[in-house]
């Protein structure tokens, strides 16, 4: 199966989108994008896929993986089936830019220049950090002589004029500069700097951000800054976004809500997303269950060291938990099947690709239990200088693992955010 690479936006239209086990799920019917200021490359957020029962839904473009001729494949089967709602900001490159007048100033392409010409199609592809982007255009200038059709041309995104965000009367417009601005910013650094903004503007630069960029950007804020901005966006809005963040900081902004309206917004979460949120809600926060991801680098005995540190290699996997990988007995998702032991980075690296992980372990390391306190897991951690450990319940299955920076982020005071942004020597 080719991965997804390039791909012109007009050809995905009608396609079968598939899970991962061949499941057909609906069949595309649009991309959605985000047009920036100047002639910046869009981003491609995902697609609009129509069910059978023609309700259209949105699929982000990292849950793509592999796009064929006749079908658009899917990481996982389960999608939210929550309806499809544009959000200021968003563009449809089929409803919206095909068939818009642009200008075209490719030095190259001359008899172009001063011609009014129409798009007939987007060209997007993927960047190693696995965004996607619409890097071409396909245009077509006016008709030729005796009422033929001109030429086809494709262009780079930068030669074309005509397709900003006041071109296609975009809403959003006021917080534009600021995306751009905060254009390859980290999380934290956008944080810091929207904590800064007056509060009108720093709800319509929430509501101007994608789900992913915003949900990053929320897990950085203070707990008092992060309740308020979810508490001002539109209750379904805040659900996606909930189900964007890691696990553990979606449960820990939810433990800061009332009871009822926590439960409000898990009801509307993709119960995928909702249900590792709940069994960390079941903890309470300042102790090894309360601070674990669900989510660790889990494998069976059974897997080779190359496919352990492709594993490992995940845009996704932060630092921190790629430097040591569990293995279990099946299944893999947590709560897993027994617990067997874990296997260190650095052995992986010095072990041939083609080695089983289940004759490398660490059985010996001892493990977390969900209700051990705070300052038993920073001993914990100190002990066997460690940046992440594995967290079991009774029957020694495994359902999580603490890393180092979710114990920071409880051992410091509870204003260290609002400390750290004002002290200019940090930021340096």
């Amino acid at each position: 199966m080719a991965a997804a690479g390039k791909v012109f936006a007009a050809r995905l239209a009608g396609l079968v989108v598939l899970g991962p086990d061949g499941e057909s799920i609906g069949r595309v019917r649009d991309v959605v994008i985000t047009v920036r200021i100047g002639r910046q490359q869009p981003r491609v957020l995902g697609l609009v896929i129509e069910m059978f029962t023609r309700k259209r839904i949105f699929v982000p473009m990292l849950r793509v993986t592999a796009i064929e001729p006749s079908a658009v494949t899917l990481t996982t089967g389960n999608v939210s089936i929550r309806r499809f709602t544009q959000r200021p900001g968003e563009v449809l490159a089929l409803a919206q830019v095909l068939d818009s007048h642009v200008r075209v100033d490719d030095p190259e392409l001359t008899e172009l220049h001063g011609v009014d010409t129409v798009v007939v199609d987007l060209g997007i592809e993927s960047r190693r950090t696995r965004d996607w982007v619409v890097s071409k255009v396909a245009v077509r200038g006016h008709r030729g002589r005796l009422g033929r059709r001109a030429a086809i041309h494709v262009v780079e995104w930068q030669y074309v004029a005509g397709l900003t965000q006041s071109d296609l009367s975009l809403p959003g417009q006021g917080v534009a500069h600021l995306l751009l601005q905060y254009e390859g910013m980290r999380p934290a650094d956008v944080a810091n700097a929207m904590r800064e903004l007056p509060e009108k503007r720093r709800r319509e630069l929430a509501a101007a951000l994608d789900d992913e960029r915003l949900a990053d950007v929320v897990q950085e804020l203070p707990a008092d800054d992060q309740t308020d901005l979810l508490m001002h966006l539109e209750v379904e809005r805040a659900a996606d976004v909930l189900e964007a963040m890691d696990p553990d900081d979606a449960a820990d902004l939810l433990g800061e809500l009332p009871e009822t309206e926590a439960e409000s917004l898990l009801q509307l979460m993709d119960p995928q997303d909702s249900e590792p949120v709940r069994r960390l809600l079941e903890h309470s926060p300042d102790t090894a269950g309360g601070l674990m991801t669900p989510e660790p680098v889990v494998l069976t005995a059974s897997t080779t060291v190359a496919e352990a540190l492709a594993r490992a290699r995940n845009y996704d996997v932060t630092p921190a938990l790629s430097s040591m990988v569990f293995v279990v007995r099946p299944p893999t998702a947590t709560p897993t099947g027994r617990y067997l032991g874990c296997v260190h980075l650095q052995k992986l690296l010095r072990e041939p690709p083609a080695s089983l992980v289940g004759g490398l372990l660490d059985s010996d390391l001892p493990t977390l239990g969900a209700d051990d306190s705070l300052a038993a897991v920073t001993r914990y951690f100190a002990t066997y200088n460690l940046v992440c450990g594995p967290v079991v319940d009774d029957q020694n299955h495994l359902i999580g693992a603490v890393t180092v920076d979710d114990v920071l982020d409880h051992l410091l005071p509870e204003d260290w955010r609002e400390d750290y942004s004002d002290d200019e020597g940090l930021l340096r």
